[in-house]
């Protein structure tokens, strides 16, 4: 039986960052970090508590998020989530072999781990992301 990948991030487009992230902190409370250009000024979202070392939720279960900015040229611009998977390069011929269709380059996000988006058989737009170990201290 293969392994089970847990949802471990979520992910929704926005036409105005500013606009929803002041939204999402006075609806829920969220907070938000706003990356630069060379992240494609894409916003991290704090849902759920996080381990400073870690950065992983303290709640079981409990996932964060991020906003990328809204285009119209963007095949998807609809809610997503993130797949954590222990290889990218297996899981990226995994989902090719079941009939979904990677969307670009794998990615190295500092600090993050291997990110890519891939189309599954449905048409949605899902990423998988090989996370960087934490540091041993």
């Amino acid at each position: 039986m293969k392994k089970m990948n847990p949802v471990v991030h979520f992910e929704m487009p926005a036409e105005d960052r500013q606009r929803m992230a002041e939204f999402y902190s006075k609806a829920f409370g969220w907070q938000t970090h706003m990356m630069g250009e060379e992240m494609g000024n894409y916003v991290l979202a704090t849902s759920t508590a996080v381990d400073p070392d870690t950065r992983m939720p303290l709640t079981p279960g409990a996932i964060n998020g991020g906003f990328y900015q809204k285009t119209p040229d963007m095949p998807s611009a609809y809610p997503s989530v993130v797949i954590s998977v222990d290889d990218a390069q297996a899981s990226m011929k995994d989902i090719v072999n079941a009939g979904g269709k990677i969307l670009g380059e794998k990615m190295d996000i500092p600090g993050v781990g291997a990110y890519v988006s891939f189309m599954d058989t449905e048409g949605n737009r899902v990423s998988i992301l090989q996370p960087v170990m934490p540091k041993e201290i």
